[in-house]
C-alpha cells in the first residue's frame, strides 16, 4: 500500500492585511491588463496575444523617459502611453489584415521580440539588470496617501496600501468608462464587427479601422498596467513580460466571462486569491513541484469551469459565438 502524503493548510495569511494588499495590487494590475484583452476578444473578435509586449513598451518607455531624459514622472506616463499606442498602430496595420490565427501568431512574435530586445539592448534598458530609480515622484504621492490613512486612524498602514488604493481606483474607473463606451454607437459597431464583419462593411462601416482602434486602446491599457507593475516591483526587468503574462490574462478573462468588463475584475481577484492562497498548502515535496502544482490546480479549475459553465462566471452563452 502507498502511504498517503501529509497535507497541511494554513489560513493565517488570509487574516493578514499584507496578504490582501499584495494580492489586490496584482489583481488590480491584471484587471487593467485584461480589460484590453476583453475589448479585443470579447467585443471586437480579434485575438491579441501580444499584450505583454505592449505592457513592456509602456513600462520601459516611462522608466527611460524618467531616468535617461529627466522628464517628470507625470509627463513620462502619458508620453509612454502614446509611444505604446504608436507601436500598436505599427503592429496592427499589417497584422489586422491577416486571418485570426495569423494575427495571434504575429502578436505573440511581436511580444517576444520586445522582451528579447529589452534583454539585449543593455545601454537603453539595462538588460537583465533592468531599470531602477524612476519611483521618486510616486513615493512622494504614496507618503501623502499614507499620511491621510494615519489621520483617519490607521497608525501603521501597509507600505504598499497607497498603491493598492490607486490601482483599484484606476481599474474601476477604466472598467466604468469602457462599459459606458460599449453602449455608444462606437461600441455597437465593435460588436457588429465581431459578430459579422462582412455585414458591418455592407452597412458602410470601416471594420479595419475599428479593429485598429480596439488594438490601440488595448495597448494603452497594457501600458497603464505596466506602470503599476513597475511601481509594485520598484524596478523593470525583461523576465516580467514573458508571454505567460498574456496567457494568465486570458485565464482571468475566461474565468470572469466573455464580453463582460466587470467580470474581468472578479475573475482577476478570484484567480489571484486562489493562486496566492495555494502557497500556504504544505506538502512533503520540493518548492519547485509545489509551484507547478498550484498551476495544475488552477488548470483543473478552469477545465471544470469550461465543462460546466463555458461562458465563465458572468458571461452569456450567446457571447461565445464569434463571427458565426
Amino acid at each position: 500500500m502507498t502511504e498517503a502524503l501529509p497535507v497541511a493548510v494554513s489560513f493565517d495569511a488570509f487574516t493578514s492585511i499584507g496578504f490582501w494588499t499584495s494580492v489586490g495590487i496584482i489583481a488590480g494590475t491584471f484587471t487593467i491588463f485584461t480589460l484590453g484583452l476583453q475589448l479585443n476578444v470579447g467585443f471586437t473578435g480579434i485575438f491579441n496575444f501580444g499584450q505583454a509586449g505592449f505592457m513592456a513598451i509602456g513600462a520601459y518607455s516611462m522608466a527611460i523617459f524618467v531616468t535617461d531624459t529627466g522628464l517628470s514622472f507625470w509627463v513620462a506616463m502619458p508620453l509612454a502611453i502614446l509611444v505604446t499606442m504608436a507601436f500598436a498602430l505599427v503592429v496592427g496595420l499589417p497584422s489586422l489584415r491577416l486571418r485570426a490565427d495569423y494575427l495571434a501568431i504575429s502578436t505573440i512574435a511581436f511580444s517576444e521580440a520586445v522582451r528579447l530586445t529589452a534583454l539585449n539592448a543593455r545601454d537603453l534598458t539595462g538588460g537583465a539588470q533592468g531599470i531602477f530609480g524612476f519611483t521618486d515622484a510616486w513615493e512622494s504621492v504614496s507618503d501623502t496617501i499614507e499620511g491621510w490613512l494615519v489621520s483617519l486612524g490607521w497608525s501603521d498602514p501597509e507600505r504598499l496600501f497607497p498603491l493598492f488604493i490607486v490601482v483599484w481606483v484606476v481599474a474601476l474607473l477604466l472598467t466604468f468608462v469602457l462599459s459606458r463606451a460599449q453602449r455608444t454607437p462606437w461600441g455597437r459597431v465593435l460588436r457588429a464587427v465581431r459578430e459579422d464583419e462582412d455585414a458591418a462593411r455592407a452597412l458602410g462601416k470601416n471594420a479595419f479601422s475599428y479593429k485598429i482602434q480596439s488594438l490601440v486602446i488595448a495597448a494603452g491599457l497594457g501600458a497603464i498596467a505596466g506602470f503599476f507593475l513597475a511601481l509594485n516591483l520598484s524596478f523593470i526587468v525583461p523576465d516580467e513580460f514573458a508571454p505567460t503574462f498574456t496567457f494568465l490574462g486570458y485565464s482571468m478573462l475566461v474565468l470572469g466571462g466573455l464580453a463582460n468588463y466587470w467580470g474581468v475584475a472578479i475573475g482577476a481577484l478570484i484567480f489571484e486569491v486562489i493562486l496566492e492562497g495555494l502557497r500556504f498548502v504544505e506538502l512533503p515535496i520540493s518548492d519547485v513541484k509545489i509551484a507547478a502544482l498550484r498551476f495544475v490546480i488552477l488548470g483543473l479549475a478552469l477545465i471544470l469551469l469550461m465543462a460546466f459553465r463555458p461562458q465563465g462566471m458572468f458571461g452569456k452563452k450567446e457571447e461565445m459565438v464569434l463571427g458565426e
